[in-house]
């Protein structure tokens, strides 16, 4: 593996641990790229990498990414990230969670993790046996936290439906054409969600039955996961892995809106100017997006606090995102910077960098 600081994505992380528990099968990045605000925190991703260079880069610019995350939701919290190395099969063992969660529990509080990509309530059960520093956790009814997945999916939604007042001037998503890429927790409750209030809904997945199931039950249409950027439609909503907005991914788009739950859409900084260029308006993916760490990052600072966590309080906090929206999208039309570099410029002056 090259040295992480020559990476194009080191953006002066603070810490970046490589952890290797080889008899617990565990190979772990750790990535911590700002403290500014407060412990690090962000999900763990457990993901076959078929260079260990690209988990390298997940995690840089995935803890990066939960630094802005977190600064632009008003969290008293940094940003951090972890990839775990799976191995081809994906096997999962009691033992490498256990390892992993050493691994947390040994930076003593800095990074505090959750769920992400191939990570389960469950397995953040089993992490919580080895160290404090989780959160995602079961809860009890009307309290925050749990599955992060459907607080994402509704800051998302809200996210849409601000983007296509405007950008199309309409007032309500009835009849509004939106082409989902995902439909897992994420990607699945944004389309619930909007099916709902009589978006016409076109889906995909790389795993096809997920998606047919779901069209099934909403009652819309499915493409092939390799069509689904090229559907002609009124919002284009990715809700699966990121770096899909790359020069030959932005040409093939026929739609006004990008807004979606995915991290790190743009496959570099300066595909933010492209899609601008082209007139499509961009909601920054951890602006949009930062309905799960508002759950998660409520439920673990109330349970520092033991007490019990309100999921109204969490619900008021994202009902915030799409006024945090509209701020990006009018300082980006007044002064012609694309709304993903006006994004940075705000969480960058909040976390101390601007």
């Amino acid at each position: 593996m090259n040295a992480f600081w020559t990476e194009p994505d080191f953006d002066n992380h603070e810490v970046v641990h490589f952890v290797h528990d080889e008899k617990r099968g565990l190979t772990a990045i750790i990535a911590l790229h700002s403290t500014h605000l407060g412990p690090a925190a962000g999900g763990t991703r457990f993901w076959h990498y078929a260079q260990p260079g690209a988990a390298m880069r997940d995690a840089l610019r995935l803890s990066r990414g939960m630094s802005y995350k977190n600064a632009m939701a008003g969290l008293p919290m940094g940003g951090g990230k972890a990839v775990i190395l799976a191995s081809e099969d994906r096997a999962k063992t009691p033992e490498m969670l256990a390892a992993f969660g050493d691994a947390v529990e040994g930076l003593g509080g800095k990074y505090v993790t959750a769920e992400d990509v191939g990570i389960s309530v469950e397995d953040m059960v089993a992490v919580k046996q080895r160290t404090e520093y989780v959160s995602g956790l079961p809860v009890g009814e009307g309290e925050a936290g749990g599955n992060p997945g459907p607080f994402t999916a509704l800051g998302i939604y809200l996210g849409i439906k601000a983007a296509v007042q405007h950008k199309l001037g309409k007032d309500s998503v009835e009849g509004v054409h939106v082409a989902v890429q995902g439909t897992g927790s994420v990607g699945g409750g944004v389309a619930r969600l909007l099916a709902k209030d009589g978006a016409k809904l076109t889906l995909a997945d790389i795993n096809s039955d997920n998606a047919e199931a779901l069209a099934s039950e909403l009652g819309a249409d499915t493409v092939s996961a390799e069509a689904i950027m090229s559907v002609g439609c009124d919002v284009f909503s990715p809700n699966a892995l990121g770096a899909i907005l790359n020069e030959e991914g932005i040409a093939r788009l026929d739609c006004a809106i990008v807004a979606g739950g995915a991290n790190n859409q743009l496959a570099r900084p300066e595909h933010g100017a492209v899609l601008a260029q082209r007139g499509i308006l961009y909601a920054p993916d951890y602006v949009i997006n930062a309905g799960g760490i508002i759950s998660v990052t409520m439920e673990y600072l109330c349970r520092r606090e033991s007490a019990p966590c309100d999921i109204n309080e969490v619900r008021k906090r994202i009902a915030l995102i799409p006024d945090r929206l509209k701020t990006i999208w009018q300082e980006s039309e007044a002064t012609g910077s694309s709304p993903d570099r006006v994004a940075d410029a705000m969480a960058q002056k909040l976390i101390g960098r601007g």
